[in-house]
């Protein structure tokens, strides 16, 4: 029974011993894969794909300096905004303002002073390359627009519309800057083509969700928590950025940068200009006040 596993040498007459088992004395056993041989490589990609596209999409604000991940070409970005500009303006076309009307004379005055502030910025904060010279050298274009909506936006391209309705919140042209220098900002930041990236991140992630759980139930989850953790913090970084560079630009073409804090702060509660005769009922009824 000894001899069953071992094999006749005929040369020596000896019974040779068998061969060691896997595991046995000297042989050292192989360790245990958790991972099947055909996953690591493109798992090993996955991961050298995800560390290189960190590092090459990785933006700098200017002036901020805020690092972010920018998935959007310059060219790109032009090209949505051209399109979306020629859809407003249509879409608008009987309630713009004449270039001639006093809004758009003031509006194109105000932003033309802003506009040449930003080549000035562009210079000192940003080191522009030949991709990004053709996206921040574009002309300003300025559409005013007759409406009761309070409300001012620009469109990447330097498309920059204004709604009268925001009129009855500015007094001076100082204000009228600081709402503009913040429009402006929003391009020189590219926070159009942040957001852009933001939702390619998400969709990629949340198509993941739909794969990993075809139930659903965490992309229910996931949809608004990204509204909470991610997307409100986001807008409100950016307009806080805006703001900082808006200020920057006014006080760069000579605008008194303070009218930012009573123009906005106007807005945000709701307080419009009264007319000259709600100024004089106004005057009346606060030396009334004085006098009870």
């Amino acid at each position: 029974m000894a001899r069953k596993n071992q094999s006749f040498n005929k040369k020596t007459n000896f019974y040779s011993p068998p061969p060691p088992r896997a595991g046995g004395a000297g042989q050292i056993p192989k360790p245990p894969s958790n991972l099947p041989p055909y996953l690591i490589v493109p798992a090993l990609t996955l991961t050298g794909g995800i560390i290189y596209g960190y590092y090459h999409f990785q933006d700098e604000v200017p002036y901020t300096k805020r690092k972010r991940l920018l998935l959007t070409s310059p060219q790109h970005e032009l090209t949505m905004g051209h399109n979306q500009y020629k859809q407003l303006t249509q879409f608008h076309k009987k309630d713009i303002l004449p270039s001639h009307h006093r809004a758009s004379v003031t509006v194109h005055r105000v932003g033309s002073r802003l506009a040449s502030s930003t080549k000035t910025f562009m210079k000192q904060y940003h080191s522009s390359s030949s991709a990004d010279a053709d996206f921040y050298n574009k002309p300003f274009t300025y559409t005013i627009i007759q409406s009761d909506q309070v409300n001012a936006f620009v469109l990447p391209g330097n498309h920059i519309f204004v709604y009268t309705g925001l009129f009855q919140y500015i007094q001076n042209e100082d204000e009228l800057a600081a709402v503009l220098g913040h429009e402006m900002a929003h391009v020189l930041a590219r926070h159009g083509g942040e957001r852009l990236s933001g939702n390619v991140h998400m969709t990629l992630f949340g198509r993941l969700l739909w794969w990993i759980d075809p139930s659903l139930l965490l992309y229910s989850i996931f949809v608004p928590a990204v509204k909470v953790l991610r997307e409100l913090p986001h807008s409100r970084e950016h307009e806080v950025e805006a703001d900082h560079i808006g200020l920057v630009l006014a006080s760069e073409a000579c605008f008194d940068p303070r009218a930012a804090k009573r123009v906005f702060g106007a807005m945000k509660e709701g307080k419009k200009i009264p007319q000259d005769g709600n100024k004089a009922n106004t005057t009346s009824q606060q030396q009334q006040q004085q006098q009870q």
